[in-house]
């Protein structure tokens, strides 16, 4: 009888080291597969909670303001040259009454947000700033340092649930997300586009499963966002190379240009076309005369029912807000 429970219990033994050797298994398999699933957990700001209340923006004026938009109910204004993103409840308020979110920035350009989290790019850092809210203030809790060369322009994409940034001067794509159930932030994927290394490219524009790349290589890039594999390229003249932005507006494509291919700015100008391969053969609409023309347009952003665009080197003509109606371009009308 003794022999025979010293054997039951042996068998128990070893059925219980096999289980927990599976398990130990299961355990590091799942923990090996959650760390391949990102490249990198953002660096934590711990020193953050200690600050004060917000501040009020210190200047009457913008210099070089690059992004204007609306996420959730706060309007924010990306000043690029006064190095800090403001925000503000009302686009009516003097701009000395929005209050500064950030002024950790050198020569930052755009600002994006999932309601829980905003990313914003600190391009002469080479840095992204995770802010997110509490008690009625943004507060800088993470940052991905080392984001290629000069980060330039960041968008959540809701159909991904993920933020894209751009490093300007590489050709990179840099994809973040948040945790499951958490605000801490991860780099998931770097993707990239070989022949725009070096090359200067000031923004992408999102559209279903596709990306747009307006280079400063005389051409505008197609891919797919999953991998940035090439789908189609779009030629463009010198007199407008030196491309800012694209955006899709009922039936034509909206395009800032910044300079021509010798980096001119005298060039600067607004144009659309219904055909991107139109463009190789100068075939396009300059419309930059309905926002008087004679600066540098930059950003186009969408909120409130208008379109906004941001502008450089006019001092009273920083913002502009217009509407399209049937391809007709009214109420054209400026902000700041």
């Amino acid at each position: 009888m003794k022999k025979k429970t010293t054997t039951i219990l042996s068998v128990c033994i070893v059925f219980l080291l096999i289980f927990l050797s599976a398990a130990g298994i299961l355990f590091y398999i799942r923990r090996t597969r959650t760390r391949e699933a990102f490249l990198q957990l953002s660096e934590v700001n711990e020193a953050t909670r200690e600050e004060k209340d917000p501040r009020v923006n210190p200047y009457f004026d913008l210099s070089v303001p690059t992004y204007i938009t609306k996420l959730q109910d706060t309007y924010f204004l990306v000043d690029c040259y006064h190095d800090e993103i403001i925000y503000s409840d009302s686009l009516t308020r003097p701009l000395n009454e929005w209050e500064i979110m950030t002024d950790e920035i050198n020569r930052g350009h755009t600002v994006a947000g999932d309601g829980e989290v905003w990313l914003a790019d600190d391009t002469e850092n080479n840095r992204i700033l995770i802010f997110e809210k509490e008690n009625g203030r943004f507060l800088h809790t993470q940052t991905f340092s080392d984001i290629g060369i000069r980060p330039h322009y960041i968008v959540y994409d809701e159909k991904t649930r993920c933020f894209y940034a751009l490093s300007s001067m590489t050709g990179e794509l840099y994809v973040f997300a948040r945790e499951k159930d958490s605000t801490r932030m991860v780099l998931k994927d770097i993707r990239s586009i070989a022949k725009l290394n070096g090359i200067y490219v000031r923004s992408f524009t999102i559209m279903g499963d596709a990306i747009y790349f307006v280079s400063g290589n005389s051409t505008i890039i197609r891919a797919r966002l999953s991998d940035l594999k090439i789908l189609e390229e779009y030629p463009v003249p010198p007199e407008i190379a030196g491309m800012v932005q694209l955006i899709k507006i009922e039936d034509y494509y909206y395009i800032t240009v910044s300079t021509d291919a010798d980096f001119n700015q005298d060039y600067a100008t607004f144009i659309r076309t219904k055909d991107l391969r139109s463009l190789a053969d100068g075939d396009y609409e300059d419309i930059y005369s309905y926002f008087i023309g004679g600066g540098t347009p930059y950003y186009i952003t969408a909120f409130d029912g208008h379109y906004y665009l941001t502008e450089h080197r006019l001092p009273g003509h920083s913002v502009w807000q217009f509407d399209v109606e049937d391809n007709e371009i009214i109420n054209v009308v400026p902000v700041y």
